[in-house]
């Protein structure tokens, strides 16, 4: 199963329900987090096209067009109305800053009734939920503005909390005007940080609270049916999602890899938008300055004053960081380390390098005993292809690893740990390097039909009652690489990294090196467009499985040698998510379809446990593993605590240092990720002096 074509014109105009078969659990990894995440690659809107507004009578049609097309979740059942209830209410007020607790209770019996008396076109109950809204946004305009009036005294001691998720419901008009207090006075700092006086910061708040209202009120009861269509999209799974017609434009924008922008993955996450993935070769990941779970809360244009973002809708978010090749976007960034810190980074919109996502190998070697080893280390960020450009990371790593043979390596280290994914027939054919025959990943449908990608003699598709076998043609004995191999792998490890470095650790080909688990993504999904101009869905569909059996999904791949995580990393990962699916499994398949002796003599238990032992033992003596432990305790201690008198430390800390160049910011990113890439080296010059009988050192 290849990857399809996914520019838009290959779209199909014969049926009103057109299943375009792009699935997105080979390409994107997690980029639907929060209904639509945006792709920021992309230059500038299209003139826009005109749509209709999804309709409550239509309504119903759509809610049974996502249970007949999902894996899953086939009726609709009290638990889902409860989820859907809970993310319409989430997405209503992510911030948690306009409704009471006693609205929500009052709201949640309305809104299950509501998903019920949907299916027979009934939405009048959205009236009563409008007029909350309204009255509650009015109500949070004028506390700000009673707030900043002209007692407003600035106070730099306050602390906020921005773990929405852990933050209930304010009760009281007294909580509420504290809770306003708060934020108000963190936007007003965030204004005085970036060189905007108090007054000009004051007018600015009021005005964006004031911007607040008329959006809300703009928002009709019938625009909120778009609002519960995406709540019981995402009620389903996390990566299944209502797409409006103004989303779906963005979306097949995206499509088209239009390769201009920043080069960053965004979600919607209580309010803030987020960064999820940083494009391997776009601007974002060559200025060094930025990282997953990064939140942005101000956008500048080159020459112009910021306007603050938090609350903001995600598409207005990216529209405002899109814009021409070689303009400067300035984006304020807060983030959650030790300390919880804000910084500005303007990014020049670029074209993505596809020279920067190509893999690279390093030479490296290592001394034990009387003997030097020399190793290669293989950097694959992404599992690239495109047969216009002839572009394949397959073919790459191949040239790579025949390169490494005449250079008569030790062992090799592949190096997944910021890869989020790609092809997946790239991916499939660059694990045979390894391994040779054998089967190294099946998808399920909800039907229960199993189809197997596996490296056999020659390309062919073999179908029997319970499943289909497609295969690709396998490597050269000659060509394949058979020595010691090390994987490393993070959080930040997803879809086919998984797979891969699944497929290998199931085989006990290679030592997984790296975080505690891989993200943990195993699901598949496709793109559904909707008639009538209504949009369109992404719906999940499928589940990947390994070819010992078991679903990457949730768990994903743990790692035989745990690694201290990079940074904190505890809400990064498809348990994070709302509502993911369980983890499943199915008959095994390894050596499918051929079952051969492998050319390699697979690692045992006893070797991988005395690799892990060693391993921890040099981190509990390393300085740099200590300190990175260190900074990870401290963030966690503080649960999305920000404290401004921080904030304005860290500012004045900043400003009396040089200013960093790209290739310093570059090399200081490299610096702090090099301990767990020289641990992966050390596990490897282990494995080979343990001269384990169980080790094939050809």
């Amino acid at each position: 199963m290849s990857m399809c074509d996914k520019r838009p014109r290959n779209i199909s105009e014969n049926s009103p329900w057109n299943c375009r078969d792009i699935r997105f659990g080979d390409k994107f990894p997690y980029y639907f987090r929060s209904f639509i995440v945006i792709l920021l690659l992309i230059l500038l809107l299209p003139c826009c096209s005109v749509s209709d507004n999804l309709t409550c009578h239509r309504l119903p049609m759509v809610m049974q067009k996502f249970l007949d097309n999902h894996y899953a979740m086939k009726n609709m059942t009290g638990e889902i109305k409860t989820r859907a209830v809970d993310q319409l209410i989430k997405n209503l007020d992510p911030s948690k800053t306009m409704l009471y607790e006693s609205d929500v209770k009052r709201l949640k019996p309305i809104l299950q009734n509501l998903f019920s008396s949907m299916k027979t076109g009934n939405c009048t109950a959205l009236r009563g939920v409008y007029d909350v809204l309204v009255a509650r946004a009015r109500e949070n305009e004028t506390v700000v503005k009673e707030i900043l009036g002209p007692g407003y005294r600035h106070d730099e001691t306050v602390e906020l909390s921005i773990n929405v998720e852990k933050r209930p419901f304010v009760k009281t008009l007294a909580e509420k005007h504290e809770l306003l207090r708060k934020l108000v006075h963190f936007q007003i700092e965030n204004a005085l940080l970036s060189g905007m006086d108090m007054e000009e910061a004051k007018k600015q708040q009021i005005h964006h609270y004031t911007l607040q209202t008329r959006r809300v009120v703009e928002h009709d009861p019938e625009e909120l049916i778009t609002n519960a269509a995406k709540a019981f999209a995402s009620a389903l799974d996390p990566h299944t999602s209502y797409m409006s017609p103004e989303d779906y434009e963005d979306f097949q924008i995206q499509m088209q890899l239009s390769l201009e922008g920043i080069g960053a993955a965004l979600s919607s996450d209580n309010g803030f938008a987020v960064i999820e993935e940083l494009v391997a070769g776009g601007s974002a990941a060559r200025s060094g300055l930025l990282k997953p779970k990064d939140k942005i809360i101000a956008v500048a244009q080159e020459g112009e004053k910021p306007i603050s973002v938090i609350d903001m809708d995600l598409q207005d978010v990216t529209r405002m960081i899109r814009g021409r090749k070689g303009t400067k976007v300035t984006l304020t960034i807060l983030r959650q380390a030790e300390s919880t810190y804000r910084f500005n980074a303007t990014i020049t919109r670029d074209k993505v390098e596809l020279k920067e996502q190509e893999a690279k190998i390093e030479y490296v070697t290592r001394s034990a005993g009387a003997r030097q080893y020399r190793f290669g280390v293989i950097d694959l960020p992404s599992f690239y292809g495109d047969e216009k450009e002839e572009k394949s990371c397959y073919e790459d790593v191949k040239k790579l690893l025949m390169e490494a043979k005449r250079q008569r390596v030790d062992g090799i280290v592949l190096d997944l740990s910021r890869n989020g994914g790609g092809l997946l027939t790239e991916a499939v054919r660059l694990t045979g390097l390894f391994i040779g025959n054998g089967g190294i990943v099946a998808t399920r449908d909800s039907r229960g039909q199993v189809t197997i990608l596996a490296n056999g003699s020659a390309a062919s598709e073999v179908q029997d009652d319970e499943r289909k076998v497609i295969l690709y043609p396998a490597e050269d004995s000659q060509e394949l690489y058979t020595g010691p191999l090390v994987v490393l792998t993070s959080r930040l490890s997803a879809s086919a990294s998984e797979i891969v470095a699944g497929a290998l650790k199931d085989y006990r080909r290679a030592v997984i090196v790296g975080s505690d688990h891989t993200f943990g993504k195993g699901s598949v999904q496709v793109m559904i467009s909707l008639p009538w101009n209504l949009g369109g869905m992404t719906i999940t569909r499928d589940l990947y499985f390994l070819p010992g059996g078991r679903s990457t999904q949730k768990t994903g791949v743990e790692a035989n040698v745990m690694l201290p995580n990079w940074f904190v990393l505890e809400d990064i990962g498809e348990t994070a998510l709302d509502y993911p699916l369980p983890a499943q499994a199915i008959t095994p398949f390894l050596g499918t379809p051929e079952n051969l002796i492998p050319p390699w003599k697979p690692l045992n238990r006893s070797l991988l446990a005395n690799l892990a032992e060693r391993s921890q033992a040099r981190i509990a003596k390393d300085v740099k593993f200590t300190e990175i432990m260190m900074k990870n305790r401290e963030a966690a201690s503080r649960h999305g605590i920000i404290r401004l008198a921080d904030l304005r430390r860290e500012m004045t800390e900043n400003s009396g240092k040089k200013k960093e160049s790209i290739a310093e910011r570059r090399q200081k990113a490299r610096d702090q990720f090099s301990p767990f890439l020289e641990e992966s080296v050390n596990v490897l010059t282990d494995m080979i002096t343990l001269r384990s009988p169980e080790l094939d050192l050809s």
